[in-house]
Protein backbone atom coordinates (compact mmCIF):
# COMPACT_ATOMS: atom_id res chain seq x y z
CA UNK A 1 0.00 0.00 0.00
CA UNK A 2 1.13 3.32 -1.06
CA UNK A 3 2.28 5.82 2.09
CA UNK A 4 0.95 9.54 1.91
CA UNK A 5 3.24 11.66 2.05
CA UNK A 6 2.26 12.44 6.12
CA UNK A 7 2.93 9.03 6.90
CA UNK A 8 6.04 8.78 5.53
CA UNK A 9 7.00 11.84 7.52
CA UNK A 10 6.13 10.55 10.87
CA UNK A 11 7.66 7.19 10.33
CA UNK A 12 10.82 8.83 9.57
CA UNK A 13 10.74 11.19 12.58
CA UNK A 14 9.92 8.33 14.68
CA UNK A 15 12.78 6.59 13.01
CA UNK A 16 14.99 9.09 14.01
CA UNK A 17 13.69 9.34 17.45
CA UNK A 18 14.53 5.77 18.20
CA UNK A 19 17.85 5.96 16.56
CA UNK A 20 18.51 8.89 18.96
CA UNK A 21 17.39 6.56 22.11
CA UNK A 22 19.32 3.41 20.95
CA UNK A 23 22.54 6.21 20.77
CA UNK A 24 21.67 7.41 24.11
CA UNK A 25 21.48 3.99 25.50
CA UNK A 26 24.34 2.97 23.88
CA UNK A 27 26.16 5.81 25.52
CA UNK A 28 25.14 5.24 29.02
CA UNK A 29 26.91 3.17 31.32
CA UNK A 30 24.89 -0.42 31.67
CA UNK A 31 24.34 -0.17 35.33
CA UNK A 32 23.30 3.77 35.26
CA UNK A 33 20.88 2.13 32.72
CA UNK A 34 19.62 -0.62 34.93
CA UNK A 35 18.96 2.36 38.01
CA UNK A 36 17.01 4.03 35.50
CA UNK A 37 14.91 1.20 33.89
CA UNK A 38 13.82 0.87 37.49
CA UNK A 39 13.02 4.25 38.25
CA UNK A 40 10.99 4.39 34.36
CA UNK A 41 9.32 1.46 35.58
CA UNK A 42 7.31 3.17 38.65
CA UNK A 43 6.39 6.21 36.59
CA UNK A 44 5.19 3.37 33.52
CA UNK A 45 3.69 1.38 35.96
CA UNK A 46 2.04 3.83 38.07
CA UNK A 47 2.10 7.47 36.85
CA UNK A 48 1.50 7.16 33.05
CA UNK A 49 -0.62 3.92 34.20
CA UNK A 50 0.19 2.55 30.05
CA UNK A 51 -2.47 -0.40 29.86
CA UNK A 52 -2.98 -0.77 33.31
CA UNK A 53 -6.13 -2.59 33.22
CA UNK A 54 -4.85 -4.81 30.59
CA UNK A 55 -2.07 -5.53 32.46
CA UNK A 56 -3.77 -6.03 36.06
CA UNK A 57 -7.13 -7.85 34.76
CA UNK A 58 -4.36 -10.64 32.98
CA UNK A 59 -2.68 -10.78 36.32
CA UNK A 60 -5.56 -11.01 38.12
CA UNK A 61 -6.67 -13.92 35.65
CA UNK A 62 -3.41 -15.63 35.82
CA UNK A 63 -2.98 -15.73 39.57
CA UNK A 64 -6.82 -15.05 41.48
CA UNK A 65 -5.39 -15.78 44.74
CA UNK A 66 -3.15 -12.65 44.34
CA UNK A 67 -2.98 -9.90 46.53
CA UNK A 68 -3.07 -6.29 45.27
CA UNK A 69 0.03 -5.84 46.22
CA UNK A 70 1.40 -8.89 44.19
CA UNK A 71 -0.33 -8.08 40.96
CA UNK A 72 0.97 -4.11 40.97
CA UNK A 73 4.65 -5.61 42.24
CA UNK A 74 4.71 -7.51 39.35
CA UNK A 75 3.28 -4.94 36.90
CA UNK A 76 6.21 -2.80 37.46
CA UNK A 77 8.36 -5.58 37.22
CA UNK A 78 7.28 -6.27 33.91
CA UNK A 79 8.03 -2.52 32.56
CA UNK A 80 11.21 -3.19 34.15
CA UNK A 81 12.32 -6.12 32.47
CA UNK A 82 10.64 -4.97 29.40
CA UNK A 83 12.79 -1.46 29.49
CA UNK A 84 15.55 -4.10 30.08
CA UNK A 85 14.74 -6.02 27.08
CA UNK A 86 15.84 -2.65 25.00
CA UNK A 87 18.82 -1.83 26.61
CA UNK A 88 19.98 -5.50 25.96
CA UNK A 89 18.70 -5.29 22.42
CA UNK A 90 20.80 -1.94 22.24
CA UNK A 91 24.02 -3.49 23.42
CA UNK A 92 23.90 -7.12 22.10
CA UNK A 93 26.21 -6.76 19.03
CA UNK A 94 28.67 -5.68 21.66
CA UNK A 95 28.31 -7.85 24.55
CA UNK A 96 27.22 -11.46 22.96
CA UNK A 97 30.08 -13.21 21.22
CA UNK A 98 31.32 -16.50 20.64
CA UNK A 99 34.18 -15.85 22.71
CA UNK A 100 32.20 -13.88 25.45
CA UNK A 101 28.77 -15.42 26.20
CA UNK A 102 29.78 -17.85 28.52
CA UNK A 103 30.33 -14.69 31.23
CA UNK A 104 26.57 -14.27 30.67
CA UNK A 105 24.72 -17.06 30.12
CA UNK A 106 24.03 -20.58 32.33
CA UNK A 107 22.42 -22.90 29.88
CA UNK A 108 20.11 -25.74 30.20
CA UNK A 109 19.69 -28.62 27.99
CA UNK A 110 22.78 -27.63 25.46
CA UNK A 111 23.53 -31.36 24.47
CA UNK A 112 20.18 -31.97 23.18
CA UNK A 113 19.29 -28.75 21.16
CA UNK A 114 23.31 -29.30 19.42
CA UNK A 115 22.19 -32.85 18.72
CA UNK A 116 18.98 -31.47 17.46
CA UNK A 117 20.09 -28.71 15.77
CA UNK A 118 22.73 -30.84 13.39
CA UNK A 119 20.45 -33.43 12.78
CA UNK A 120 19.14 -34.21 9.17
CA UNK A 121 15.94 -33.77 9.66
CA UNK A 122 13.33 -30.38 10.30
CA UNK A 123 12.98 -28.81 13.34
CA UNK A 124 10.87 -26.01 14.57
CA UNK A 125 11.69 -24.14 17.83
CA UNK A 126 9.30 -22.08 19.91
CA UNK A 127 9.56 -19.32 22.23
CA UNK A 128 6.95 -16.84 24.05
CA UNK A 129 6.59 -13.01 24.65
CA UNK A 130 8.17 -14.59 27.90
CA UNK A 131 12.11 -13.35 29.10
CA UNK A 132 14.32 -11.46 26.52
CA UNK A 133 12.83 -14.27 23.45
CA UNK A 134 14.69 -11.99 21.58
CA UNK A 135 18.10 -12.30 22.33
CA UNK A 136 16.96 -16.03 22.52
CA UNK A 137 16.69 -16.33 18.79
CA UNK A 138 19.93 -13.93 18.58
CA UNK A 139 21.95 -16.45 20.65
CA UNK A 140 20.96 -19.35 18.11
CA UNK A 141 23.04 -17.50 15.41
CA UNK A 142 25.81 -16.58 17.99
CA UNK A 143 26.05 -20.06 18.68
CA UNK A 144 25.99 -21.48 14.75
CA UNK A 145 22.56 -22.50 14.14
CA UNK A 146 20.83 -21.01 11.00
CA UNK A 147 17.28 -20.10 11.66
CA UNK A 148 14.49 -18.71 9.61
CA UNK A 149 11.65 -17.08 12.13
CA UNK A 150 8.79 -16.05 11.56
CA UNK A 151 7.63 -12.19 12.57
CA UNK A 152 5.22 -9.87 11.73
CA UNK A 153 6.60 -6.34 9.88
CA UNK A 154 5.93 -3.25 11.39
CA UNK A 155 3.86 -0.60 10.03
CA UNK A 156 6.83 1.59 9.68
CA UNK A 157 8.88 0.46 7.45
CA UNK A 158 11.74 2.43 8.41
CA UNK A 159 12.02 0.75 11.98
CA UNK A 160 11.11 -2.80 10.22
CA UNK A 161 14.13 -2.49 8.39
CA UNK A 162 16.24 -1.56 11.23
CA UNK A 163 14.62 -4.49 13.56
CA UNK A 164 15.52 -6.73 11.28
CA UNK A 165 19.09 -5.91 10.23
CA UNK A 166 19.49 -6.42 14.28
CA UNK A 167 17.43 -9.78 13.90
CA UNK A 168 19.14 -11.03 11.40
CA UNK A 169 22.82 -9.50 12.44
CA UNK A 170 23.78 -12.96 13.38
CA UNK A 171 22.32 -15.28 10.55
CA UNK A 172 18.72 -15.36 11.81
CA UNK A 173 16.72 -14.92 8.81
CA UNK A 174 13.31 -13.30 9.02
CA UNK A 175 10.43 -14.48 7.07
CA UNK A 176 7.08 -11.73 7.37
CA UNK A 177 4.35 -13.19 8.73
CA UNK A 178 2.00 -12.69 6.19
CA UNK A 179 1.91 -14.79 2.74
CA UNK A 180 5.21 -16.63 4.49
CA UNK A 181 3.64 -20.29 4.53
CA UNK A 182 5.40 -20.84 1.01
CA UNK A 183 8.69 -19.88 2.17
CA UNK A 184 7.89 -22.30 5.78
CA UNK A 185 7.27 -25.26 3.86
CA UNK A 186 10.55 -24.83 1.70
CA UNK A 187 12.43 -24.19 5.00
CA UNK A 188 10.97 -27.92 6.23
CA UNK A 189 11.72 -29.14 3.29
CA UNK A 190 15.01 -28.15 3.10
CA UNK A 191 15.63 -29.53 7.00
CA UNK A 192 16.10 -26.12 8.09
CA UNK A 193 15.17 -24.58 11.66
CA UNK A 194 11.88 -22.65 11.97
CA UNK A 195 11.41 -20.41 14.64
CA UNK A 196 8.07 -19.06 15.86
CA UNK A 197 6.34 -17.76 18.70
CA UNK A 198 3.81 -20.37 20.56
CA UNK A 199 1.77 -17.49 22.45
CA UNK A 200 -0.29 -15.21 19.97
CA UNK A 201 -4.05 -14.77 19.82
CA UNK A 202 -5.57 -16.43 16.69
CA UNK A 203 -8.93 -15.59 16.65
CA UNK A 204 -11.93 -18.09 16.94
CA UNK A 205 -11.31 -20.45 13.91
CA UNK A 206 -7.55 -21.88 15.46
CA UNK A 207 -6.82 -24.36 18.29
CA UNK A 208 -7.61 -23.28 21.73
CA UNK A 209 -6.18 -24.83 24.75
CA UNK A 210 -5.79 -24.55 28.31
CA UNK A 211 -3.42 -21.32 29.28
CA UNK A 212 -3.17 -20.46 33.30
CA UNK A 213 -6.95 -22.41 33.62
CA UNK A 214 -8.06 -20.53 30.87
CA UNK A 215 -9.08 -20.96 27.03
CA UNK A 216 -6.99 -19.41 24.47
CA UNK A 217 -6.24 -19.59 20.99
CA UNK A 218 -2.82 -20.66 19.00
CA UNK A 219 -2.55 -20.96 15.51
CA UNK A 220 -3.18 -24.24 14.52
CA UNK A 221 -0.19 -23.69 11.49
CA UNK A 222 2.25 -24.30 14.27
CA UNK A 223 1.51 -28.07 14.74
CA UNK A 224 0.51 -28.73 11.50
CA UNK A 225 3.95 -27.20 10.40
CA UNK A 226 5.91 -30.02 12.92
CA UNK A 227 2.90 -32.98 12.48
CA UNK A 228 3.44 -32.52 8.56
CA UNK A 229 6.94 -32.51 8.47
CA UNK A 230 7.97 -34.53 11.47
CA UNK A 231 9.99 -31.84 12.65
CA UNK A 232 11.39 -31.91 16.47
CA UNK A 233 9.84 -29.39 18.52
CA UNK A 234 11.99 -27.67 21.15
CA UNK A 235 10.34 -24.94 23.58
CA UNK A 236 13.07 -22.38 24.58
CA UNK A 237 12.98 -19.29 26.95
CA UNK A 238 15.75 -17.12 28.13
CA UNK A 239 15.32 -15.84 32.23
CA UNK A 240 17.02 -12.84 33.26
CA UNK A 241 18.51 -14.07 36.81
CA UNK A 242 19.29 -10.48 37.89
CA UNK A 243 20.34 -7.31 36.07
CA UNK A 244 21.88 -6.98 32.03
CA UNK A 245 23.21 -9.63 30.39
CA UNK A 246 22.69 -12.43 33.06
CA UNK A 247 20.05 -15.40 31.95
CA UNK A 248 19.48 -19.09 32.31
CA UNK A 249 18.80 -19.98 28.57
CA UNK A 250 16.43 -23.34 28.87
CA UNK A 251 15.38 -25.70 26.88
CA UNK A 252 12.06 -26.27 28.50
CA UNK A 253 10.86 -29.64 26.28
CA UNK A 254 11.72 -31.25 22.96
CA UNK A 255 9.20 -33.55 21.76
CA UNK A 256 9.45 -35.44 18.40
CA UNK A 257 6.35 -36.77 16.52
CA UNK A 258 8.67 -39.64 15.15
CA UNK A 259 8.42 -41.35 19.03
CA UNK A 260 4.47 -41.32 18.63
CA UNK A 261 3.87 -39.79 22.00
CA UNK A 262 1.14 -38.69 23.62
CA UNK A 263 1.93 -34.94 22.92
CA UNK A 264 2.36 -35.37 19.37
CA UNK A 265 -1.10 -37.67 19.04
CA UNK A 266 -2.84 -34.40 16.96
CA UNK A 267 -2.76 -30.95 16.36
CA UNK A 268 -4.35 -29.80 19.77
CA UNK A 269 -2.48 -32.57 21.67
CA UNK A 270 1.05 -30.83 20.67
CA UNK A 271 -0.60 -27.05 21.21
CA UNK A 272 -1.47 -28.00 24.23
CA UNK A 273 2.02 -29.26 25.17
CA UNK A 274 3.92 -26.41 24.12
CA UNK A 275 1.29 -23.82 25.72
CA UNK A 276 1.64 -25.81 29.06
CA UNK A 277 5.21 -25.96 28.85
CA UNK A 278 5.40 -21.88 28.09
CA UNK A 279 3.14 -21.41 31.29
CA UNK A 280 5.41 -23.36 33.63
CA UNK A 281 8.34 -20.82 32.84
CA UNK A 282 6.12 -18.11 33.45
CA UNK A 283 4.69 -19.38 36.52
CA UNK A 284 8.99 -19.19 37.69
CA UNK A 285 9.20 -15.47 36.88
CA UNK A 286 5.64 -13.82 36.18
CA UNK A 287 7.19 -10.64 36.38
CA UNK A 288 9.25 -11.33 32.63
CA UNK A 289 5.87 -11.93 30.76
CA UNK A 290 4.08 -9.56 28.52
CA UNK A 291 1.11 -8.98 29.97
CA UNK A 292 0.00 -5.73 28.63
CA UNK A 293 -1.44 -8.10 25.25
CA UNK A 294 -4.79 -9.47 26.23
CA UNK A 295 -4.09 -13.17 25.66
CA UNK A 296 -7.48 -14.67 27.03
CA UNK A 297 -9.19 -12.68 23.79
CA UNK A 298 -12.05 -14.26 22.57
CA UNK A 299 -13.73 -17.14 23.12
CA UNK A 300 -14.12 -20.71 21.44
CA UNK A 301 -17.04 -20.70 19.23
CA UNK A 302 -18.50 -23.26 21.19
CA UNK A 303 -18.81 -21.14 24.54
CA UNK A 304 -19.77 -18.06 22.43
CA UNK A 305 -22.99 -19.88 20.79
CA UNK A 306 -23.67 -20.73 24.08
CA UNK A 307 -23.35 -17.08 25.90
CA UNK A 308 -25.75 -16.28 23.13
CA UNK A 309 -28.57 -18.66 23.32
CA UNK A 310 -28.58 -17.54 27.25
Amino acid sequence: MTRTLRQRALDRTVYIAVRVVICVIQAIPRPTSERLARSLSVILANRLRIRRKVVRTNLHNAFPDWTVDQIRETARGMWEHLLLMVIEIAHANRVLRMTTWRRHLQIVGMEQVVRTMWSDRPKVVLSGHYGNFELAAYLFGVFGFRTFSVARELDNPLLDRFVTEFRESRGQKILPKKGSAPDVSLVLEEKGALGLLGDQAAGPRSSWVNFFGRPVSVHKAIAVFALTSEAPVMVFTATRRGGLFSFDVRLEGLVDPADDTPETADNHALSQWYTSLLEGAIRRVPAQYWWVHNRWRGAPPKVTKRHQAA
